[in-house]
């Protein structure tokens, strides 16, 4: 069975507390590094930069059609208009104009086509890799990431990076090459008023680009609290069943509000800073105006310059003075997108746990045997949880896990996953290490039954074949049958084709897990861990579910952890975990004999069960019960 994700336990919650606080973005804020994003905006851009070529050029061509018509403006004037002018110029005029509106209209919707929709498919594409990659990533990164963080970094971190190629780069650079253009034809028209005027403009662009320097961490910041306000939504929503049975809807909108009012900070200090640029735009607008009205007259007035080249200026400097505005709404958008690039990127530079190189060895067909030799382990350095942990479990055997919350069960199943590596100490399989071991070749032959089920919001059909989705109709049956899916399965209008719902929630609990047991039968690991596969069960769905886990721990190296005591007793060996290290090691006769930790936890269990279920007098004795 392909592996399901195990649920933290909490030997590693307080292991996993600070790295959960850093994904919520209680670290130091950090400004992201162009120069380490430059180049992963390159390796974007690098397979689509003769579409993005074409595209610069069309722009070119789009904003040269878009000259024509303010320049045409002095030529109208002193040329057709004018005491000695030529009315029948007029027409050719209007046909030239004209003729470049059309070509802008056409190149405007090539540049859409082409690059708006370019864009759209790099999202997706980077959508993809965010998404393989994080699903290579070790089990200790979920522990310390929320599910919600990690949907917020692939689905919205990327959105803004269509800025990079899309209609914002297009606005963004054709805004700079109008600018350019026009800039040139003002000198020609006024050399003095032109350096004037340009003077005052490159003051506004330098206190821009500082402007801009400010408001990215912003950007940067509100990524982290979106990603933390949709993670704890997230959560609040699946759980919601645990939510109403508590009263806690109130508390759940306060921390959700919560987050909503620091979101709404940060947009409210983002906004504060675009105003104030756009205050600034709309002064600088008002001193060009007036330097412009007040020079340019007088270059009129001294018949240095004509009418006509005078309206002409005036709207070849807006030409030059809009982008510059424009530059306010598009640099934002592609600051947004940089910080958002800069956030996935954290996530791609995390390491990948099959691309270690020590893993080289691959295992076609395992027999099972497991072996651990003086493993040592701790999730944090100096608070180790195991200590020495060293036993053997041959193929085809049983061996059980018990001891009490936080005393190293989970850790030690974590290790026979090659979730982690221990620290010294080895794990081997076969009689090779795990930590040479190339962990897909292993993994798909590991199969996990939890004690909660998890299943995917999809039909009965595709929920078991999830560990074999090649397999047959006939081997599909077989592992419903035995695992006693088919008794329910059956019984609905749609049959195998029945839609579960999200995490199985219009199944019972005993019918979850049977899915769960068909998924690890269709499987056929070597390896199968059963964590508690039946304990939350009322018991004739036990009943029922113990013939399937008889029947698929026949021939397989068999790991159960259990609380429930009275499910192991034909366990080939119990290791009772204390502390981290094994306390007692036997059958379960030999343990029970012995007078010890496990004699205690059992009796005491049992015990209690006994006073709970039976009335006195009924049932047998404990000593009786445990041989």
């Amino acid at each position: 069975m392909r592996m399901s994700t195990m649920s933290a336990k909490s030997e590693r919650s307080t292991s996993s507390r600070g790295a959960i606080r850093a994904a919520a973005g209680d670290t130091p804020k950090k400004k992201p590094d162009l120069r380490k994003v430059m180049p992963e905006i390159w390796r974007l851009i690098r397979p689509r930069r003769w579409l993005l070529l074409f595209g610069l050029a069309l722009m070119a061509i789009n904003r040269g059609a878009g000259l024509i018509l303010p320049l045409s403006t002095k030529f109208l004037i002193d040329r057709v208009l004018g005491p000695h002018g030529t009315p029948g110029l007029l027409i050719r005029l209007v046909i030239v104009v004209f003729s470049a509106t059309a070509v802008q209209a056409v190149t405007s919707f090539s540049l859409t086509q082409l690059l708006s929709k370019e864009a759209q498919r790099m999202i997706a594409d980077l959508r993809k890799q965010v998404q393989q990659h994080i699903g290579r990533l070790a089990v200790s990164f979920y522990d310390a990431n929320r599910t919600g963080v990690l949907v917020s970094r692939i689905m919205s971190d990327v959105e803004g990076v269509r800025n990079l190629i899309g209609t914002g780069l297009v606005e963004f650079v054709g805004g700079l090459l109008t600018a350019v253009l026009a800039f040139f034809f003002l000198l020609h028209s006024s050399r003095n008023m032109t350096l004037i005027v340009f003077s005052v403009i490159a003051a506004f662009v330098f206190i821009l680009q500082k402007a801009f320097k400010t408001i990215r961490p912003i950007f940067r910041e509100r990524g982290k609290i979106t990603a933390e306000v949709t993670g704890r939504l997230t959560e609040s929503l699946g759980g919601v069943r645990v939510v109403k049975g508590y009263h806690a809807e109130h508390r759940e909108a306060g921390v959700f509000a919560g987050g909503v009012h620091r979101l709404l900070d940060n947009v409210m200090r983002s906004l504060t800073a675009t105003s104030l640029m756009s205050l600034a735009a709309t002064t600088v607008l008002g001193i060009v105006g007036g330097l412009v009205m007040l020079i340019g007259g007088h270059e009129v007035i001294g018949h240095r310059m004509t009418t006509g080249g005078y309206f002409q200026y005036t709207m070849l400097l807006a030409y030059m003075i809009a982008p510059v505005f424009q530059i306010v709404n598009i640099g934002t958008q592609l600051t947004e997108a940089v910080a958002g690039l800069d956030r996935t990127m954290e996530i791609l530079s995390e390491k990948d746990e099959f691309g270690d190189p020590a893993r080289v060895n691959v295992l076609r067909e395992i027999h099972g045997e497991v072996r651990f030799e003086d493993v040592h382990f701790a999730y944090e350095p100096d608070k180790p949880v195991l200590h020495g942990i060293s036993f053997e479990a041959r193929p085809g055997t049983v061996t059980a896990l018990v001891g009490s919350s936080g005393s190293g069960k989970s850790t030690i199943i974590s290790l026979i996953c090659a979730f982690h590596t221990p620290d010294p100490g080895r794990v081997l399989v076969d009689g090779i290490d795990l930590a040479t071991v190339q962990l897909d070749s292993y993994r798909s032959q590991l199969g996990v039954v939890l004690q909660e089920s998890f299943l995917f919001d999809g039909t009965i059909r595709e929920n078991v074949m999830f560990s074999l989705p090649d397999a047959t109709e006939e081997q599909f049956l077989s592992a419903c049958q035995i695992a006693r899916v088919d008794e329910f399965a059956e019984r609905f209008p749609e049959g195998y084709d029945t839609i579960v719902g999200e995490r199985g929630v219009k199944l019972s609990g005993g019918q979850r897990q049977r899915l769960s047991i068909a998924r690890a039968i269709l499987a056929d690991p070597r390896i199968l861990i059963l964590d508690e596969a039946t304990s939350s069960l009322d018991s004739e769905s036990e009943a029922m579910i113990q013939q399937g886990l008889s029947y698929l721990m026949q021939g397989r190296t068999t790991f159960v952890i259990a609380h429930r005591l009275s499910t192991i007793r034909r366990a080939d060996q119990i290791l009772v975990i204390e502390g981290g290290r094994i306390m007692e090691r036997g059958t379960h006769e030999s343990l029970y004999a012995l007078g010890g930790r496990y004699y205690d936890l059992y009796t005491r269990q049992h015990g209690l069960e006994t006073n709970l279920f039976l009335a006195p007098g009924e049932g047998d004795t404990v000593e009786e019960t445990a041989k």
